[in-house]
């Protein structure tokens, strides 16, 4: 049985100027509970890893409005206009991620690699500083693997022994973070005694807690 972790537990899990990826597409699927926990620790200088900038009341951006958040890796920030205020008075490092190649850095590093090679972003600026590799005469940007110090995942049905399944878009991000940390927690939105093998996503030897009702 997987061990449980209450929320002062939590917590004390938590430092200054950690990396943690935060589960979730435009919110959904986002652990608002253990978000509200990061906010009630007053943790700062964070770098947090995610699809989006979440809102100003909803998902990270509400970390990014307390002031807690020192550099975001993201997709787009379109949803929270707070983010590019901040971005444009330089009080946040906003590193902006295609879509599909954040989530395969992300996914690289669950699988042990240093990275990977696409073709998205060249000659952006996307490409500014990074290594371009030559493939059989096909030009690649070399990006590298993106893990973090903790994940949160959230919008998952855990079972007794942390074998977790989602729902719809909450598998965008959720599953592929749940590899790439060295600590992963939890936030279910439902327990079960078990979950049929078949419906695992997120195989229960990823997960080290999940965070008690």
């Amino acid at each position: 049985m997987k061990k449980f972790i209450k929320k002062n537990e939590f917590i004390n899990l938590l430092k200054d100027e950690m990396t943690i990826s935060v589960g979730g597409f435009l919110t959904n699927g986002t652990p608002e509970k253990l978000i509200d926990l990061v906010i009630e620790s007053k943790v700062k200088d964070l770098t947090i890893i995610c699809n989006d900038g979440g809102f100003e009341d909803k998902g990270v951006g509400r970390l990014i409005v307390n002031n807690q958040v020192k550099k975001l890796i993201a997709s787009h920030i379109g949803t929270n206009p707070y983010v590019g205020k901040l971005m444009q008075e330089s009080k946040i490092e906003v590193e902006l991620v295609p879509q599909g190649t954040l989530a395969e850095r992300i996914r690289a590093f669950g699988a042990g690699l240093g990275g990977i090679l696409t073709p998205t972003g060249l000659q952006t600026i996307v490409e500014n500083g990074k290594q371009v590799l030559e493939v059989k005469g096909r030009k690649y940007l070399l990006e590298e693997a993106l893990g973090a110090d903790l994940a949160l995942i959230g919008g998952a049905v855990a079972d007794d022994y942390g074998n977790l399944k989602y729902s719809q878009t909450m598998r965008n991000f959720n599953p592929v973070m749940a590899t790439a940390a060295e600590i992963v927690v939890v936030e279910a939105v439902k327990r079960v005694s078990e979950i049929d093998p078949e419906d695992v996503i997120t195989p229960f030897p990823f997960v080290d807690y999940i965070l008690e009702d």
